[in-house]
């Protein structure tokens, strides 16, 4: 990985730091204040204990001080403070796991405790300078800093080589790849607020405890203690890294105040363009993002991709739903001519699909597309907002599965969205032409000769020019139509691929905007 990538991924991350910090507002106290109970015997309600105690409290965030010499680290300097891979936590036990942690500084200032587990016991991983090599001497003190957050390895990829496969940093951030992949989209612990004028509140995972693995266990469970001004919580993650890693995670949320706009299961990516969106944007890649859309299985059984966007103006979407079975951000594209970038490996880019585990009720899958001039920014934002709004004072318990990897977990009998691409109309300067690549089981099953329609809806304007043909260097088929939208400034477009027998295509849906 190259430092440039390593820049990118570090400042996204560290920006949920720096905007919680804002969105606080108020003195930062003590290290372990509100943490007492923390070590010594724990269980399964050890952390949602805690979480509960926090959330009947004022809010008092972790400490930020830092030592002169740490106190305003750029970017390299941060980077030349290394872990020592001899003195992982698990070094030489023949676990299946070790774990390494991050110092504090540069955009990673608060005290993050950290425990280990063993046997029904909790104790906090002391802290030295000596599990540190400092490409800077000077940056090296002898005071107890402790750690700003952890990364988990494991022979992913080569057997007996332990690999990074999953990082916890940064505010409420977190993120993970499959065998084979490089890091991408993040996700979150909780989401308050996003895209909200008034500022978006960015809670903290201030503690974690690790479980030390028994010997064979492919698995390792890591609990995290979320805070923040409006909300404390408990989180459960069993992680098992492979061809696809998966996350079985059990949240409980406890409000200090009513929450409006609450983010279950948030998922962070970026996009900044494709053959879809690429109007303004001069850019000699085919493409460039981490996720190329938003895929949606609905509690009713419908199967929905929604393309993503890069917009000029702050873009909000939400779909409403009744138990939803699953939505994710989703890259589907996996050549390399797709990105042509050798620097940024975009087609290693993990999916991430959330999986509901129990019955969520109504609310709305939540998209927020956020205008970006760059790559650099994490400008996509999807999540599960509950109907009723979270209350203070009362418990409200999440539980669902994460599977980063290459695609979706389930088998669809659908077609799929192949690519989206866009484009002007030569004789009309306002109109738009679509051109949407559908492939999958379907053509592979049915008769040559099944004749296939395109379903097209628009909430306003017109379309015009529709065409279906076989695609046959995609063993798919191709429909285009051209879009007219007149004065509108916004609309809501929708199709699907289907036979005289009904539809056998995902529903591809997509917001136009100038």
């Amino acid at each position: 990985m190259s430092s440039s990538v390593q820049r990118r991924d570090l400042i996204r991350i560290g920006a949920g730091v720096t905007l919680a910090t804002l969105a606080g507002g108020v003195a930062r106290q003590a290290r372990a204040e509100g943490l007492e109970g923390a070590t010594g015997t724990f269980d399964d309600m050890t952390v949602r204990q805690l979480a509960q105690r926090l959330a009947s409290a004022p809010y008092h965030g972790p400490d930020q001080t830092l030592p002169k010499a740490l106190d305003n680290l750029n970017f390299d300097q941060f980077r030349s403070i290394a872990y020592r891979d001899d003195r992982t936590l698990w070094h030489g036990e023949n676990l299946a796991f070790d774990a390494a942690f991050f110092p504090r500084g540069f955009l990673y200032r608060p005290r993050i405790e950290i425990f280990e587990i063993k046997d029904g016991k909790s104790e906090p991983v002391p802290y030295s300078p000596d599990l540190f090599t400092y490409g800077d001497p000077s940056l090296r003190v002898d005071e107890n800093v402790g750690f700003a957050g952890l990364r988990l390895r494991t022979p992913i990829n080569t057997p007996g080589v332990m690999e990074e496969f999953c990082v916890f940093l940064g505010a409420s951030y977190f993120r993970a790849v499959a065998k084979g992949q490089s890091y991408g989209l993040s996700a979150r612990g909780f989401a308050d607020g996003t895209g909200d004028p008034k500022g978006e509140e960015f809670a903290l995972f201030r503690a974690f405890w690790l479980e030390k693995p028994q010997p064979g266990v492919k698995a390792v469970v890591v609990h995290a203690l979320l805070d923040s001004p409006s909300v404390a919580g408990a989180f459960r993650f069993t992680i098992r890294p492979g061809d696809t890693t998966v996350f079985d995670v059990q949240s409980t949320i406890y409000p200090r105040t009513k929450i409006d706009q609450s983010g279950i299961a948030p998922l962070t990516g970026m996009f900044y363009f494709d053959a879809n969106d690429r109007t303004h944007v001069d850019d000699w890649r085919p493409a460039a993002h981490d996720s190329e859309a938003l895929q949606m299985w609905t509690g009713a059984g419908q199967e929905l991709f929604r393309p993503l966007r890069n917009p000029l103006d702050l873009q909000f979407s939400a779909f409403s739903d009744d138990s939803p079975r699953g939505f994710g951000l989703m890259q589907r594209r996996r050549n390399f001519h797709d990105f042509e970038d050798l620097a940024l490996n975009y087609e290693k880019r993990p999916s991430l699909w959330i999986e509901p585990i129990g019955d969520w009720g109504q609310g709305w899958v939540d998209l927020v597309e956020i205008p970006t001039p760059n790559e650099v920014n994490d400008n996509i934002v999807s999540f599960w907002r509950p109907k009723t709004p979270l209350v203070a004072g009362k418990e409200y318990s999440f539980t669902y599965r994460m599977y980063w990897g290459w695609d979706a977990p389930f088998p669809t009998p659908l077609a799929r969205v192949g690519a989206t691409r866009v484009g002007s109309v030569v004789d009309d300067k306002t109109a738009r032409f679509f051109s949407i690549d559908f492939m999958g089981v379907p053509f592979e099953r049915l008769p040559k000769d099944t004749r296939f329609h395109l379903e097209p809806q628009s909430s306003a304007g017109k379309i015009r020019n529709v065409v279906v043909e076989p695609n046959p260097n995609i063993n798919g088929w191709r429909t285009t139509f051209e879009f007219a939208p007149g004065d509108e400034k916004v609309v809501e477009l929708r199709c699907v691929l289907a036979t005289d027998s009904g539809p056998v295509s995902e529903e591809w849906v997509y917001r136009w905007t100038p």
